[in-house]
C-alpha cells in the first residue's frame, strides 16, 4: 500500500529585464556530486527542450552545490520556500517536496513539465491560460529560451524528499 503523498511545487525566477546578475558559470566547472542523478535530471529537462527545438541545458556543478545547500535548509525546516533573490545571484529556482522515497526524480521534473497544459506562448507574465503565471512557472523556467545551465540537488529530511533546481540565466523575466 502506498503512503499518503503530498508533493509541493514552487517556482521563481522573476527579475527585471534590465537587471545584471553574476554569471553562475564564471568559474571552472565542478563535477556533479551524483553523476547518475544529474544525468537523469538533465535528460528529463532536455527531452522537453528538444521537443520545442530549444538548445539543450548543461549541468552546472556550482548551481548544484548552491541548490544542495538550500535543499538541506528546507528539508531541516520541513518547508517549501524560495531562497532570497540575493542568495540566488540572479538564478531561477524550481522547488519540490514530497514523501521520501516515493518519487523518481524523472517524475518530479515531469511535474514541472506537466504545467504545459496551461501554458501559452507570450510575453511574461502573460504566459498562462489561467491568467496566473505561477500556474506554469516551473514549466516556463524549464523551457525558458535564454536559460543555458541547470544544477539540482535532492535531499531527504523529516520524512520528505526536497528537490531544488537552479537555472542560469533565470527565466520568468518580466518584459
Amino acid at each position: 500500500m502506498k503512503k499518503w503523498v503530498a508533493p509541493f511545487l514552487s517556482a521563481v525566477g522573476m527579475a527585471c529585464a534590465t537587471s545584471v546578475a553574476m554569471a553562475a558559470s564564471g568559474s571552472a566547472p565542478l563535477a556533479p556530486a551524483n553523476p547518475q542523478l544529474a544525468r537523469r535530471i538533465l535528460a528529463t529537462h532536455n527531452a522537453e527542450r528538444e521537443r520545442l527545438h530549444l538548445p539543450a541545458l548543461r549541468w552546472n556543478g556550482k548551481l548544484e552545490r548552491e541548490a544542495a545547500q538550500w535543499a538541506q535548509s528546507l528539508s531541516q525546516r520541513g518547508v517549501v520556500q524560495h531562497d532570497s533573490d540575493g542568495a540566488r545571484n540572479g538564478t531561477g529556482e524550481n522547488l519540490w517536496m514530497g514523501t521520501a522515497g516515493y518519487w523518481m526524480v524523472e517524475d518530479i521534473v515531469e511535474m514541472f513539465i506537466a504545467e504545459k497544459a496551461n501554458f501559452h506562448s507570450g510575453t511574461f507574465p502573460h504566459i498562462s491560460r489561467t491568467g496566473n503565471w505561477a500556474d506554469v512557472g516551473h514549466y516556463s523556467q524549464v523551457v525558458w529560451r535564454d536559460t543555458r545551465e541547470v544544477g539540482c540537488a535532492l535531499v531527504t529530511g523529516r520524512g520528505n524528499d526536497v528537490l531544488v533546481c537552479r537555472y542560469w540565466p533565470a527565466g520568468n523575466v518580466w518584459g
